[in-house]
């Protein structure tokens, strides 16, 4: 017999029984206790605040203090630094409760969706697999069901299912348009092919796009702008002529991406018109509708999205406006048989040669991820609870309040709207007395929203409209009110007016 390698030796003590008092019930129960005490208070704070950034050294010192010296047997200091790290968590990131939040897309949750996100951190049920995860499959083809309601793809065709962030979801998407167009490109490459393939996108299109043009291979150079109108919203007058003009050069455009709810502006695409541009030349029709996709499940704001039915696919992100923590993206498709065309392997360990009743609700087959974390379960406890009048009611208060917002802002002689919102994103700029070039008044909204942030009590932000910055609101709070508004545009005119102030001379800013 041969001698057993050295490190296969069994070892004399490795402390298991400290490890396992770490796994008792009653000690997860008063961590939990200390750490729900922690965010009561948390969600109790009303005050206007927005988002003061830390100094970097300072964070890295305090968890540099936390980390050192971790010991499994010593109670007393388990409980003292769990604390410490809840509150230091809490202190140095986006107020996302506070009215002062009006910066990005992400919001405070529904509390009671924390509460199953932590059941599912405990009870694992990685949701790609049926016998892994049971309950968040089935969930997954019941609530597919019910937006399907709203949504209105073909019944007996369409498929949906979770990923981890709207960015995966795009790329999941245009694989499978790419696969509809270039079959072989998933076993062969695309270096066979003598077509040139592209893609034609918003020039708002969200980066994760333009990153899996690159990923794919077929680059970010191959992208067709389609152009803007005012609204910036692809004109389909416009697109016509882009397309026309690709084909010319010998691009092959398999795929149109159009956007519902563009991070930039919150702008909603002509989708009927480009899904008849689709339809007329053979091109997949890709909705990226990660922040504007939930406007289905409201009766009121549903029209705004008119065409979206037409799509072969689409994106929403839930832990945008569904509210929920993040990530958890919905990614739909037209018809299920693209969806598992997207990806062709296989996969002894897990992937089944013939079907049952239990494999069927896999979804792995259609998906990037093996181990996928149970992202449903929140979602469907918030709509079981609720129902979709929760969801709907506060897209709805958001969206109206930054029609109000846009009305304070067209009525000040110092401000300008730059767009009437179709969502709850709403873009503007400061207006000093003195005509500034385009440069300089950039240059100054940049400057604004710094100081604004640093000051504490508004968390704004900023984007580039045509290479010049603007101001950007969203309103992902349904606590804000026109005061707050108000509150917020006085706080950018004592910034603005600090800052001329401080450079006299505008191209100095």
């Amino acid at each position: 017999m041969s001698e057993i390698p050295e490190n296969f030796l069994p070892i004399e003590s490795i402390g298991i029984e400290d490890i396992d008092n770490l796994f008792e019930s009653k000690r997860f129960s008063q961590h939990a206790s200390q750490a729900i005490d922690q965010l009561i208070t948390y969600l109790g704070d009303r005050s206007t605040r927005g988002l003061a950034l830390t100094d970097p050294a300072g964070i890295r010192a305090a968890v540099t203090r936390l980390t050192l010296g971790g010991q499994t047997g010593d109670t007393a200091e388990h409980d003292r630094k769990l604390a410490e790290i809840v509150d230091l968590y809490l202190q140095t990131g986006i107020q996302v409760y506070s009215p002062g939040y009006m910066g990005r897309q992400f919001s405070g949750p529904f509390p009671v969706t924390a509460v199953v996100d932590m059941v599912s951190a405990i009870a694992t049920q990685p949701a790609s697999f049926y016998e892994a995860g049971a309950l968040p499959c089935v969930v997954e083809r019941v609530m597919s069901e019910e937006f399907n309601r709203f949504l209105g793809f073909p019944s007996d065709r369409f498929t949906m299912f979770t990923t981890s962030g709207g960015s995966l979801a795009n790329l999941t998407a245009l694989l499978a348009a790419r696969g509809r167009r270039y079959p072989q490109a998933w076993g062969e490459g695309m270096g066979e092919t003598d077509c040139c393939p592209a893609i034609a996108v918003s020039s708002d299109v969200h980066y994760s796009i333009t990153r899996a043009a690159g990923i794919l291979g077929i680059g970010e150079n191959r992208l067709v702008r389609l152009p803007l109108d005012h609204a910036r919203r692809i004109t389909p007058a416009g697109a016509r002529e882009a397309l026309d003009a690709a084909a010319a050069r010998g691009l092959d455009v398999f795929c149109i991406v159009a956007n519902a709810g563009s991070t930039s502006f919150g702008a909603i695409d002509p989708l009927n018109e480009l899904a008849d541009m689709a339809a007329e030349r053979g091109i997949w029709l890709h909705v990226d509708g990660s922040h504007g996709g939930s406007l289905i499940v409201s009766d009121r704001l549903r029209p705004r999205l008119a065409g979206l039915n037409r799509a072969d696919s689409l994106t929403l992100d839930a832990h945008k406006t569904m509210f929920v923590p993040a990530a958890c993206t919905l990614l739909f498709y037209r018809d299920r048989d693209q969806a598992t065309a997207a990806f062709r392997q296989e996969a002894s360990y897990v992937f089944e040669n013939t079907s049952d009743v239990y494999s069927e609700y896999n979804s792995a087959d259609r998906n990037f991820e093996c181990t996928k974390r149970p992202m449903i379960m929140s979602l469907w406890a918030l709509w079981a609870m609720y129902g979709r009048t929760a969801i709907a009611e506060k897209l709805e208060a958001l969206c109206d309040m930054t029609r109000k917002a846009h009305g304070i802002l067209s009525a000040a002689p110092d401000f300008v709207p730059l767009h009437l919102p179709e969502t709850n994103i709403l873009c503007f700029r400061y207006l000093p007395n003195e005509q500034l070039s385009p440069k300089a008044l950039g240059a100054l909204q940049t400057e604004i929203r710094s100081r604004v942030r640093a000051r504490g009590r508004f968390f704004i932000s900023k984007v580039d409209i045509d290479g010049v910055s603007a101001l950007r609101l969203v309103l992902m709070n349904h606590r804000i009110t026109t005061d707050h508004i108000r509150q917020m545009l006085d706080e950018v005119r004592a910034v603005a007016l600090t800052i001329r102030e401080e450079f006299p001379q505008s191209e100095e800013i």
